[in-house]
Parts: C-alpha cells; structure tokens; sequence
C-alpha cells in the first residue's frame, strides 16, 4: 500500500484524501486472472453477477472493496464450482460487511436459485438485521420494495426469533442463533456466519456447517472484526488459512526450533498450487481468507494500519472518527475493534494477576546433571499431542518447558528415539484422557518407565502447580522459602503462554484440574508441564524394612 507521505502519529494532520485499502493485507490468492473485467475474467467467478445484480436491481452502491471481495471470493473452479467451500471475511467494524453480505444473500436466492440460505449469529438480532435487508428488497407489504423481487414471494414469517423468507420455488431464507442445534435437519446451500469471533466452542460450528455435506456446491461465509483470546474457532480458522499462505504473521510459529520440536515439510507450490512435499494443500485450497488488517506490531497512529484495517476509511468512515477513537478508546479496545488485531492476552487466566510473567526467565534451564521428568498429554480434539518437561534448577526451584508438539500418531517414535540406558520417567494421565490410550505404547517401549498420573493425585499436582506459579505474583515474599515453597519457572513459549493465560478448570469434588474441552486454546500444553511438575515434586515413597527381614526370629 503506497503511502500518503503524511506525518503517522498522535499528532498528525487530518488528511482529507486518506482513503482505506481495497485490496486486503492478507488474501488467498486466486488461480485464474479475475480482473480486470473481461469475457474470460467472468468466466472464473460468479463475482461480476453479483456486482451487476447490486447495482442494476438492487440499485445499491458498491465500494471499490466490497466489489473486489464479491470478485475474488466467488472465483470459480474448471467445472463451475465454487473454489471456496469456506470464506474467512476480516475486517474492522464498520466498514460496511452487513451490506456486502446482505446483498451475496439477495444474489444467492434470486440469481443463483439456492433451495436454502440459512443466516446465524452469536446475537440472533444481528442475524436477523441483515434478514430485515433482504426482505425490504423484496416485501409485499411495502409499495417500496422491488416490483421484480417482490412477485417472487411466497410469504414472509415475522415471529421473532423464527423469521424466515420464503420464494417461489420452494427457495429460503431462515435465520437461527448459534447454538448447539442450530441447523440440524436442515440442507443448506448458503451458511452466513456473522460475528464468528463470538463462537467460544465448536457446537454451533460442528451443527451449522455440517449442514452443507450434502450441497454440493454449498458455501460457509463467515465475517467478523478480530478476536481474543476465547474466539476458538476464529483463531483455528485463521491460523489454518494463515498456515496454507505461508504463515505471514507467524501464526504458527509458536516457538524455536530447539525448544519445540515441530515437524512440518517444505512447501514446493507449482504454479496450481499444489503441494509436492505430501497431500496437505497449498495455495489450491477450499478455505479462502480475506484480511484487511493492521500488521501485528503497528503504532495505533499508524495511518497506513488505518487504511490497511478500514477499506471504507474515507466513505463510510471517516479519519477524524478514528482519531476520536484512537483518544478516547482503550488500547486494546481500538486495536480489535479499529485495526482489526488481535488481543491475545485480553481474557483472565487461571493465575493470579502478572504470576504467570512472573516466573518468566529467558536464562532457566536444567543441569545436564539433574533428573528431568517428561509428561505427554493430548488435545480433546486429539489434533496435538505435547510433551512437557520438568527438572530442578541450579537454585532448586523448578524449571518447566514444551518439549515437543506434534501429531498423537508420532508419540511413540519421538520416545523411542530419545529412550536409552536411563529410563525416561514419562508422566501419562492413566484414565479418562486422550493420552491415556498411548500408555500402552509407552510402556513397550524400552528405556521408557511410565509413571500413571490419575485419581486424587490429578488435583494435588494441579494445585501445587498453581502454587508454584502463583509465588511469581507481584508482591510475593520469596526472599524465604521453606521446602514447600518451591517456584516454577520457564521461558517464554506462545504455545504454552497463550493456554496459561486462557484456561479453565474442572472441578473434582473440592480439587480442580485443567479443562481441555472448555478451556478457549485447549490446556493440553498446560496440562503437560504440570503432570511433569508433579512427578518431580512429589514426596518420594521411602521403603519401610522389617526388622524381621534382617534379623532371625526369635520366639520367647
């Protein structure tokens, strides 16, 4: 994005001319030339129908952004398929995504034809705001709705909470909540899914999209401004998309090399896009992004972020509305809601306020000398599989780290490989856990002993855990510290910061242990340093020795 040669900062003068970016900072690629308009740039998306749709029948005014998303988003496979089968729309609030969907919708059910539009939201209102544009389009109650749209109706329902528009040709409209059930029974040809970042588990994903499988050319379009740290399936989406664009962010490089043992082959793309290192796809993929966004590390005043995060800055935004947001609006709250980035910090964590970063020492580490203890535990999904480690500093306290990250299938071999004349103590939850069925595994393989971690033992290893964490709190007294006292201490690792500042617990009768279902990242991470912990810490059994082993009886 060129730049305005302005001054970029608190100070800076109001520029009139400031205008947003139409294209997105982080876009998936299309396979065949789109644009500029032409016979054979038509012929590979449906996107210039839409635009012809809008502003011929619709009558409706399209900015430059919204048209270049309708051209890209719908591009069109060899057999007239839709590309996409799923697509990720980012951006800022406010800059007019309402409108864009809205007017895909009227497309979809009036040009396309579609049996089933099915419209959802966290908030049924926001659903059902943008199902009150597509029917004014179209009402027969209102003289003012198009004539041409408007004989096409069948009847239209208003009950609050079951609005639905039906057309002739047994074509709908329904909108629903995001919720558990939400679309079960139906067949749908075109989810919209707003405010995606508002999902905080995959319920309502898991019902809603399922109901495309039997489409076959069905559509998942999802918008939303940028999410925190509880936004589950918006950070698995992106990260996954961010991941086939070669990870631009560095989403997914969550730590060194040396610190977490990661496998991933190199990506060889021909120019189709296909990956020649295995079957993952590259840039031919079904899932497409559409990012507009401040880079990650941007000044709040950046103008350039502004441009990058607001298309419509200088249409439906103005600079000098951004400025006042920029003044008035927490940080945080102006980067998410703004600059469309995310707040990764932005829920409470388990640990008392500033403990977790407490305990963070760039120069921790265990002597080659001291005993290291492993703990391997896996997601609820069963998507990764972690293992932790534990081991006693220098100065006595408790050093603990991610190891290794990898698929569940690779648990074995990564032990195996690493097992050796001194047997690995490798801590597996022993029942009730997706780890608990690799115990097997583990315990044939040579030079590994491994050490079931389960029953009452779950919650006292989780509590001494947090104690150990929360002695890092500000203000804490360590200048003493009693056997009992120990401190944990690690290097910063994202994979393991982010689920320490996002987890919750699961109570177990007056003990609590960390929830892989419930917490927003997962607590496999967490759940494996502590497991390690554990086993380290624990008082050690001392064996008890019968005089009568070492001595004769004697009978009196």
């Amino acid at each position: 994005m060129p730049s305005t040669g302005k001054k970029s900062g608190r100070g800076a003068a109001l520029d009139s001319e400031l205008r947003g970016s139409t294209i997105p900072r982080i876009y998936t690629p299309p396979l065949h030339v789109l644009e500029p308009r032409s016979e054979e740039a038509e012929y590979w998306t449906y996107g210039y129908s839409v635009i012809d749709f809008a502003q011929e029948i619709l009558g409706e005014r399209l900015l430059d952004w919204q048209k270049w998303l309708y051209v890209h988003a719908l591009e069109l496979n060899e057999d007239g398929t839709f590309r996409f089968k799923t697509i990720l729309i980012l951006v800022a609030r406010q800059n007019g995504k309402t409108t864009w969907a809205r007017i895909l919708i009227a497309w979809f059910l009036f040009v396309f034809g579609v049996k089933l539009v099915l419209g959802t939201s966290q908030d049924l209102d926001t659903a059902e705001e943008v199902w009150n544009g597509v029917v004014a389009y179209c009402d027969p109650d209102d003289e003012e709705s198009l004539e041409s749209l408007r004989s096409e109706v069948s009847k239209v329902w208003r009950v609050n909470g079951k609005k639905a528009l039906q057309l002739k040709g047994h074509r709908r409209y329904k909108t629903k909540a995001t919720t558990k059930g939400a679309g079960r029974g139906l067949s749908g040809d075109l989810i919209f899914m707003d405010e995606l970042r508002e999902q905080r588990n995959w319920d309502a994903w898991a019902a809603i999209t399922k109901t495309t499988i039997a489409r076959p050319n069905a559509l998942t379009v999802t918008c939303s401004n940028a999410g925190d740290a509880g936004s589950v399936v918006l950070h698995h989406l992106r990260k996954t998309a961010h991941d086939r664009l070669g990870d631009p962010d560095g989403l997914n490089k969550e730590a060194p090399a040396a610190v977490l043992d990661i496998e991933a082959p190199e990506i060889v793309l021909t120019p189709k896009g296909r990956d020649l290192a295995g079957d993952e796809p590259g840039f031919d993929t079904t899932m497409g992004i559409f990012e507009w966004s401040a880079l990650p590390n941007a000044n709040k005043w950046d103008r350039e972020a502004w441009q990058a995060a607001n298309p419509s800055l200088g249409e439906l935004i103005s600079e000098r509305t951004l400025v006042s947001a920029a003044e008035t609006d927490p940080d945080e709250v102006f980067r998410m809601e703004c600059l469309c980035q995310w707040e990764v910090g932005s829920l409470d964590g388990p640990f008392p306020p500033g403990a977790w970063q407490g305990g963070v020492d760039g120069d921790s580490q265990i002597p080659v000398e001291n005993r290291v203890v492993y703990c391997v535990d896996v997601e609820a999904d069963r998507s990764r599989a972690f293992v932790g480690v534990a081991g006693f500093r220098a100065d006595g306290d408790v050093h603990v780290e991610i190891a290794a990250a990898f698929d569940p299938d690779r648990i074995g071999k990564w032990f195996q490989a690493r097992a050796g004349n001194d047997a690995l103590e490798v801590v597996v939850q022993e029942r009730g856990a997706p780890a608990s069925s690799f115990i097997d595994v583990l315990e044939g393989i040579d030079g590994v002993e491994v050490v079931r971690w389960g029953g009452a033992e779950l919650g006292i290893g989780c509590g001494r855990f947090y104690d150990a964490v929360r002695r890092s709190a500000p203000g804490k007294l360590v200048e003493s510290k009693p056997s009992s006292g120990l401190r944990a201490w690690h290097r910063q690792q994202p994979v393991l910061d982010l689920v320490a500042a996002t987890a919750v617990t699961k109570p177990a009768g007056d003990a609590w242990f960390w929830d892989r279902s419930k917490s927003p990242q997962g607590a496999a991470p967490l759940m494996a340093v502590t497991g390690a912990f554990w086993c380290l810490t624990r008082p050690q059994e001392s064996k008890f020795v019968s005089a009568y082993e070492t001595s004769d009886l004697v009978v009196i």
